[in-house]
């Protein structure tokens, strides 16, 4: 269900990327960028995501956080060693 979600995601309007990871304790952390809060409203009324949400709280989650936020700024480091 979650690569069909976000194979789905990436079709909507304002879509920008996705990262995902869980532990070895099965804790996760998936974080959706999207260009406006029009476009996570949208993807929020999807039909299609409503019934993965749906099934999610029924058959994989006892509990799950949504948090929306804007990021200000963004920058890395890569070595170039490795």
């Amino acid at each position: 269900m979650a690569a069909r979600m976000i194979e789905l995601a990436a079709e909507q309007p304002g879509f920008l990327g996705i990262e995902s990871a869980r532990g070895d304790d099965g804790l996760g952390l998936t974080i959706s960028y999207w260009e406006s809060e029009e476009a996570i409203a949208a993807w929020k009324r999807n039909a299609e995501h409503q019934t993965a949400q749906s099934r999610g709280r029924e058959r994989w989650y006892a509990a799950y956080e949504v948090r929306v936020a804007k990021v200000e700024r963004a920058y890395g480091f890569v070595s170039p060693e490795r």
